[in-house]
């Protein structure tokens, strides 16, 4: 709210933007569909594995969040990682609902899930963390690069 309003000629979507899509959508693709076919190929259930893949989507987002919520510089601070508190008790609800409806049995039987062995659980949870190294990587680049360019120019004004 305290940057000023986007000039009418710009497109609503830079290509830094574009891109951003882009490699989180991919990301996310290679993450959903690679915890998939990691529990098919282990012979779990499709329950099980539609669940780890379900779950693998919600941490995946929540990693996200955090680091959208400072896409203009680190999500690497204390007062980054602080957010605000609607932010923390929003986590605490989505991560409380996931746990809910992957082991609560009236849940697993509306939802046809399963109960997530515990070490699939953290492999889950790696994914997300492995999700936010890389965009968080690519950010800090992506900021660098753009640090660098504007110094270049001023250098040559």
């Amino acid at each position: 709210m305290r940057r000023p309003p986007r000039p009418r000629h710009e497109p609503l979507l830079s290509g830094e933007m574009v891109w951003h899509i882009v490699l989180v959508s991919t990301l996310f693709l290679c993450g959903v569909y690679g915890i998939y076919s990691y529990a098919i190929d282990r012979g779990y259930s499709v329950e099980l594995a539609r669940t780890l893949a379900l779950n693998t989507l919600v941490v995946m987002e929540i990693f996200h969040l955090f680091f959208i919520r400072n896409i203009y510089g680190t999500s690497l601070t204390w007062k980054a990682v602080r957010g605000t508190k609607v932010v923390w008790t929003v986590v605490v609800i989505i991560t409380f609902a996931q746990f809910a409806i992957t082991y609560l049995p009236t849940l697993q039987a509306i939802f046809a899930t399963a109960s997530i062995p515990f070490w699939d659980g953290v492999l889950v949870i790696g994914i997300g963390v492995a999700l936010f190294a890389i965009i968080e990587t690519e950010k800090q680049i992506r900021l660098r690069l753009r640090t660098n360019n504007q110094n270049s120019g001023n250098q040559r004004a």
